[in-house]
């Protein structure tokens, strides 16, 4: 009998943690430590909104100034939203992490960098690679 219940408070103790630290890593996907925004309200808000707006105007073949600044303005705030992906404890793990601050920081740069040089296939192929951080994210994260 001893035994049963030594095994059962073990039993106990270990499906404690693992919900504990579970709920951790899912608050921090689901929002950050501090600051009221959801995860699915940034990307629902601002991600996929300028995302799609990016892929409009790049498959517009932006042709004029105004064009491109409105590239440069989705990048931009691209960019911005991967600093707030990893701000306030939101960074479960290191699929996120490359993805956020390295993966989707780059695309959105070279995007930007594009955009300065009016330059469609290397805008395109900037949204191409911030994508992929999308991708990676999503098929860690997204339930």
């Amino acid at each position: 009998m001893k035994k049963q219940q030594v095994l059962a408070v073990a039993l106990a103790a270990s499906f404690v943690v693992v919900v504990v630290s579970g709920n951790r890593v899912r608050g921090q996907v689901i929002r950050g430590q501090e600051r009221p925004l959801l995860t699915k309200q940034l990307m629902k808000g601002l991600v996929a909104p300028q995302c799609g707006a990016l892929k409009k105007e790049l498959d517009a073949q932006p042709a004029d100034d105004e064009a491109w600044e409105r590239v440069a303005l989705c990048a931009a705030l691209l960019n911005e939203a991967s600093h707030t992906l990893m701000a306030d404890g939101r960074c479960p793990d290191e699929t996120w992490a490359v993805a956020a601050s390295q993966t989707l920081r780059e695309g959105t740069a070279a995007v930007l960098a594009a955009a300065e040089a009016q330059n469609l296939d290397d805008a395109v192929a900037g949204f191409k690679s911030l994508t992929q951080a999308c991708g990676a994210c999503h098929q860690a994260h997204k339930n």
